[in-house]
């Protein structure tokens, strides 16, 4: 699986490099079939790849290229060797030969591989239970630090879910305070973000005695890593230590996306209209290091920051809402994100200094006082503004409509 997995990622390389050589009237998906079928022909290890494999990473090649077109993607690049997810599709359901042996394991058929046992973890249209309607189409075999996992795609018939009749919810991402509900209804996941002396922890999702394994594992690459003369490859015990640092990350990295899924399906569950910020997650964890002319500022904290970002994966969190909340019957809703933590919920004022810290409001305006948490307070706005329909945000004490040129109203919308 480790050489198809090469097999594929070297395959997109090749037909990056000969799409992008050719000229605009020779590019054709017939062309680069062919392409395909004569490189698997004449180099012997992309042979490997099975040739139903192969045509799949056309397709995908190929999507992605009208994902740019159609201005939803950047455009496909270069895949590099130790940045790139290894993976390989299984495009024809009929070649899997699905057979369910045990309680808790199954038998499937992989291409040039043969049979391999996986975990059985939830139904699956197989036997009996398979028909035109409901039954498995492909799979895809992806690798992460813990080893190879599988993926089956399934076609089935599900009914259009009744309006779900739940209430409106106004959720703002943090970083102390994971997910901050306008009702107070706060979903925090049990682990303190930062360490006691202040910094953030990168490892929350690992318990102690796996803190230290990864501390005791990162020393023992580096001191490894010192002895590597430059342009060296590196040696078998630095690449074994890297894996069982990676075994760690990916435990982590799963724990987080175990909690994710349970928390949003608990939301699309119980709410039917969810309120979110659209955020510009790319343009928050930029750093602040600055040039050498201009260099930055608080460059160490704001590269905490990020880090605390990017381990909370909002994008993740709200790509889940948006399929759950359809898949229950209710709605997800994007709001403009400035001024939602600097605004007053209760008065609407907008008062310099009332966000006095990473967790505590307290509204300036002497007419109103209010306090509590700053991420609460976040979410009321949230919620706030796709009441009044995205347009008036009290400002000065006043109303005022802001509204790109040409949208109408919301009364008219």
């Amino acid at each position: 699986m480790d050489g198809q997995a090469h097999a594929a990622r070297t395959m997109w390389n090749c037909l990056h490099d000969w799409w992008t050589m050719l000229p605009k009237d020779k590019r054709s998906l017939a062309a680069a079939d062919a392409a395909i079928r004569q490189a698997r022909r004449e180099i012997d290890w992309l042979g490997v790849l099975p040739a139903q494999a192969g045509q799949a990473v056309l397709k995908t090649y190929f999507g992605a290229w009208k994902n740019c077109w159609d201005r939803r993607a950047d455009e496909p690049n270069f895949k590099a060797r130790l940045r790139t997810v290894m993976s390989v599709d299984i495009p024809q359901g009929r070649d899997l030969q699905i057979k369910r042996v045990h309680r808790r394991w199954g038998m499937v058929n992989i291409p040039k591989v043969g049979r391999v046992r996986f975990r059985w973890t939830k139904v699956l249209p197989v036997g009996k239970l398979a028909n035109r309607e409901n039954r498995i189409t492909g799979a895809r075999l992806v690798k992460d630090g813990l080893g190879w996992h599988i993926a089956f795609r399934v076609l089935t018939l599900e009914s259009k879910p009744e309006p779900h009749t739940g209430p409106e919810i106004g959720i703002d991402a943090g970083v102390n305070l994971p997910l901050s509900l306008s009702d107070g209804n706060h979903q925090d996941h049990g682990r303190p973000a930062r360490l006691p002396d202040g910094t953030a922890d990168r490892d929350k999702w690992l318990n102690p005695d796996e803190k230290a394994k990864l501390l005791r594992l990162e020393q023992r690459a580096a001191h490894r890593k010192s002895f590597r003369k430059p342009k060296e490859r590196s040696s078998n015990r630095l690449n074994r230590t890297y894996d069982q640092i990676k075994q760690l990350r990916a435990k982590a990295t799963r724990r987080a996306v175990d909690w994710q899924h349970k928390t949003t399906t608990g939301i699309a569950q119980q709410y039917g209209t969810v309120v979110v910020e659209q955020l510009n997650i790319t343009n928050m964890v930029k750093s602040a290091k600055g040039t050498i002319e201009e260099p930055g500022t608080n460059v160490a904290q704001k590269s905490g920051l990020n880090r605390s970002i990017s381990q909370e994966a909002w994008g993740r969190t709200v790509t889940m809402l948006t399929y759950k909340t359809g898949r229950y019957g209710g709605t997800l809703h994007r709001v403009p994100a400035p001024g939602t933590s600097l605004r007053c919920s209760a008065c609407g004022f907008l008062t310099p200094g009332s966000r006095e810290g990473q967790a505590t409001f307290v509204c300036k305006n002497p007419d109103c006082g209010w306090s509590g948490n700053a991420d609460w307070n976040a979410a009321r706005n949230i919620l706030h503004l796709y009441r009044i329909g995205l347009v008036a945000i009290p400002a000065a004490g006043r109303a005022v409509v802001r509204r790109t040129r040409g949208v109408k109203p919301a009364a008219a919308r």
